[in-house]
């Protein structure tokens, strides 16, 4: 049997920003977090003050109110891509029968190995259907492990072409009376293409059979903000506040390419009550229900997250309901939380001592306090004995959730607040479930301790039954665990 093959060569790509696609300059001579420039703006602290609290505190779900309920692993299919082995990008629910019999009806589609550019591994991204086991609280080997229900199938084969290098995906199943169940997906790289590329399409659920529809771009969205997550939006809001428009999708990605804080759009794939697909190569309509201001447009951490930092990456979302009522919109994710962050690599001499990419210095901000203003001069030095693997670090980071009240997003919907204004309710520290990498894989470009990147992959929501499912990366060897909650 042939080894299993790391990821390393693409990361190294990413972190070390030598990727060049589609004519995209090579990552050394752009700045990693804004356009090209001969000096670095002012910083300011992050944004304006949060909104205030909901006129109802009780119509929104409390982190309390998410009862953790333990995990368990998945099944591997053999040499990649058909492993979940450096996979987890993507994730979605799919209801159906309690096929273990044992509490946990339905099934997730999950993304394994992902494909790799520069023809290294062009059909990988597979995506497979698994079972649901009963999680388990305790050791990793105490965990029950899924089955497959669906092998793994190139459903994307001849799709998204060139779109190898770092791929960010969304997934969504989605039952509509319009079209019948549907997986819908959202596709780019770290790095977009120029011009920019299509980003979404659907396929059947018989993944042998996927009939692929689309590609089609979200309105004039830039690709940076549109897909790495896809959900669901509640059918009742969708059509009072988005014309009905029943998905959701965005991406949050380090630097603030997308936005300084997860970005979030409604969009609708078919053309009329048919549900006849929108035609290749289609703008589709959107409603923006969250965007903060793009790095692009200004050096100044501002119109942003709260405590917004640019190694940060939300990587899932979901739309939350409870029994009684309540709702939430979610965004798990690594959030940089150190008192510094910049732009280069994990110091030798310590997860508190930055290591900046010496290059940049003087033409943007490389290395900032936690409050967004500029590290002290001793910290913007290149340091001596460093490996390959840059890109944003931090002194810190941590697993979370964060927390949107719905009704700011209406709110943003209807025009009456700007998109950057809603700010998270609740925070969620995901930091005492996680198995935090226990077989050290790749540590390098990871990162160890405090200072541990990727922690979090994508997210997926059991409506009916009040579950959520966070992928846990590089939790069983190279491959996610699948941690659940119940709202209560």
């Amino acid at each position: 049997m042939e080894k299993k093959r790391l990821i390393l060569p693409l990361v190294m790509l990413l972190l070390s920003g030598l990727a060049c696609t589609f004519g995209q300059p090579p990552a050394d001579q752009i700045s990693p977090s804004l356009p090209p420039s001969t000096e670095a703006g002012p910083t300011s602290p992050a944004s304006a003050a949060p909104l205030p609290p909901p006129a109802d505190p009780g119509a929104v779900i409390q982190p309390e109110e998410l009862e953790y309920l333990g995990a368990f692993r998945l099944p591997d299919d053999g040499d990649r891509p058909r492993t979940f082995e450096y996979g987890g990008n993507a994730m979605t629910f799919r209801p159906g029968p309690d096929l273990e019999n044992d509490g946990f009806p339905g099934s997730l589609f999950i993304t394994g190995h992902d494909r790799l550019a520069y023809g290294e591994l062009t059909d990988g991204s597979q995506l497979a259907e698994i079972s649901i086991p009963a999680p388990v609280r305790g050791q990793l080997d105490a965990l029950n492990t899924a089955e497959f229900v669906q092998g793994f199938q190139d459903v994307a084969a001849g799709h998204f072409r060139g779109l190898d290098e770092i791929p960010r995906i969304g997934l969504a199943y989605l039952d509509h009376p319009a079209t019948g169940p549907k997986l819908h997906l959202a596709w780019g790289q770290h790095m977009p293409p120029d011009p920019p590329a299509a980003s979404h399409g659907w396929i059947e659920p018989d993944l042998s059979a996927p009939d692929f529809q689309g590609e089609w771009f979200i309105g004039n969205q830039d690709t940076n903000s549109i897909n790495g997550y896809l959900f669901e939006i509640p059918p009742a809001w969708a059509d009072s506040y988005t014309s009905g428009r029943p998905l959701a999708t965005g991406r949050s990605r380090d630097g603030g390419w997308s936005g300084m804080g997860p970005a979030l759009f409604a969009y609708q794939p078919w053309v009329d009550s048919n549900g006849s697909p929108a035609a290749n190569g289609t703008r589709l309509d959107e409603t923006v229900l969250l965007q903060y201001e793009s790095s692009y447009n200004t050096p100044n951490i501002e119109r942003a997250l709260n405590g917004y930092q640019h190694p940060d990456e939300w990587e899932g979302g979901a739309w939350l309901t409870s029994p009684s009522g309540q709702s939430a919109v979610i965004f798990a994710g690594t959030k940089s939380v150190g008192e510094k962050y910049w732009y280069g690599f994990a110091n030798p001499a310590g997860t508190q001592v930055p290591c900046v990419a010496g290059d940049f210095v003087g033409q943007f901000q490389v290395c900032s306090l936690a409050d967004g203003s500029p590290c002290p001069p001793a910290d913007l030095v290149e340091c001596s004995g460093h490996n390959d693997f840059r890109g944003w670090w931090s002194t810190r980071f941590e697993a979370q959730i964060i927390f949107y009240d719905p009704s700011d997003l209406a709110r943003v919907a209807a025009g009456q607040i700007q998109a950057w204004e809603p700010q998270p309710y609740a925070i969620l520290s995901l930091e005492s479930v996680l198995f935090h990498n226990p077989a050290g894989i790749e540590a390098e470009m990871l990162g160890v301790g405090d200072q541990r990147r990727f922690r979090i992959g994508d997210v997926a929501f059991d409506r009916t039954n009040g579950l959520l499912y966070v992928l846990e990366l590089f939790a069983d060897g190279a491959k996610p665990v699948v941690h659940t909650w119940r709202v209560k």
